[in-house]
């Protein structure tokens, strides 16, 4: 047993900890239906492991057709979360996945989900990437490779799983000059899968701008339907730096490439102003000087989407982030940046004030502000609102931040995964 700064946990510590988490789960409400429990659906058929799971919300996407049978997460309010959410998470083990054997792991299983962290991968981050398998030294998303090495057991002991699937955020397809694609891309061809990717905007289904990487390992010994693959890539799903990093894989590794064909998504249905609530729980609308404070901030080219808002003849509702800019004279100055484009900005986890994103809602010359408040945050991730959150405001915003778009899952899931699964049995 090891603490959050890998050192060894001693009992009484750990004993602690345990007694802590049942404590925080026995708070949930008796009256609060847990959001995966429907006693009129059939039982499902496919089961999978999810790595990194948060709050459960790959499974989410995934649908009462999967079964979960291993979750694992570090973090210990991501997993209250978890818990409260999917009747108990009898199958959810919290640690350091470092920590994880293969005797862990409940065999066989058709799936394995891991969206490994992105903050060495992003813009947020420092770029240090996924690493080398062999570094004593791990970054946060080199624990993708102690994943792998889970995997590798697997195949060792003639239980690999059908599917692999990795999520991550757009920035893996150029980190590190594109090595550490390719070096995932080797890892799926060296274990013996075929795999391509797709970038999945969670915008086509829901009011967030939100692009992530889905690479889908398949099992050599599996057929691939036809209709689910095509010779040449998609413009659609498979943007220009996709095609740069596939062309960075090595010669024998590109052999094992597939372009997934997922069909176009069904129009979206909700734009960010159907999303609003005007009486939100655990945030406050701002003062009229807080309001022209936040206004005073933007550039010129802001107070223009602004003005433009004010004769839209309809209620518009922006979304804000706080950035730092270089002005004119080479001075570092904090600007308020709005969007006015019906969806709201991609969420981040609340590391610090300007993480949270703000909401500007215009009424003709009525301008309101205040903060994206938790529920409207599951919202943009597509979370029904029986989805329960965390109480504490940065906790519930940290579970939705660092989460995958429901819809985007289940896209993949109903066009790729399940495909391939059906023409198997």
């Amino acid at each position: 047993m090891r603490s959050k700064d890998g050192g060894k946990l001693t009992m009484s510590a750990w004993l602690d900890r345990a007694i802590q988490e049942k404590l925080s789960r026995d708070e949930v409400q008796e009256s609060r239906t847990p959001y995966s429990v429907d006693a009129t659906l059939p039982e499902p058929d496919l089961h999978f492991y999810e790595f990194f799971a948060g709050g459960g919300m790959a499974r989410a996407g995934l649908g009462k057709r999967w079964n979960c049978l291993l979750a694992n997460d570090f973090d210990a309010m991501k997993a209250r979360t978890y818990r409260e959410n999917w009747s108990g998470g009898a199958e959810l083990v919290v640690g350091d996945i470092n920590e994880l054997s293969v005797d862990d792991l409940p065999v066989p299983s058709h799936m394995a989900w891991a969206s490994f962290p992105c903050q060495d991968l992003s813009l947020a981050g420092n770029y240090e990437g996924i690493g080398h398998w062999q570094d004593k030294i791990q970054t946060r998303s080199g624990t993708f490779w102690s994943f792998w090495r889970l995997m590798q057991h697997l195949h060792a002991r003639n239980a690999p799983t059908p599917l692999i699937v990795l999520e991550n955020v757009y920035g893996i397809l150029t980190a590190n000059g594109s090595r550490d694609f390719a070096a995932i891309g080797e890892a799926f061809s060296n274990l013996g899968y075929r795999f391509g990717a797709v970038v999945l905007d969670a915008r086509h289904f829901l009011p967030q701008s939100r692009p992530r990487v889905f690479i889908v390992g398949v099992r050599t010994d599996l057929h691939i339907p036809a209709e689910i693959t095509s010779n040449r890539h998609s413009p659609l799903w498979h943007p220009p730096r996709m095609l740069q990093a596939h062309a960075g894989l090595m010669p024998e590794v590109q052999k094992a490439w597939r372009w997934w064909a997922l069909p176009a998504p069904p129009s979206r249905l909700q734009d960010f102003a159907d999303i609003v609530e005007e009486n939100p729980s655990g945030v406050r609308w701002h003062s009229a000087d807080e309001t022209t404070k936040l206004i005073s901030m933007m550039s010129e080219v802001n107070l223009a989407k602004l003005e433009a808002a004010k004769k839209a003849g309809k209620r518009m509702v922006g979304g804000v982030y706080k950035r730092t800019r270089v002005n004119d004279e080479g001075i570092k100055v904090q600007r308020a940046e709005v969007r006015f484009d019906s969806i709201a900005g991609c969420l981040r986890t609340p590391a610090g004030g300007s993480s949270r994103q703000i909401i500007l809602v215009v009424d003709g010359q009525i301008i309101r502000s205040r903060l994206l408040s938790p529920r409207e945050a599951a919202r943009l991730m597509g979370l029904p609102d029986s989805y329960i959150l965390p109480r504490n405001y940065n906790d519930a915003y940290h579970v939705a931040g660092d989460g995958v778009a429901v819809p985007a899952v289940s896209h993949l899931a109903r066009h790729v995964l399940e495909p391939i699964l059906d023409a198997n049995k």
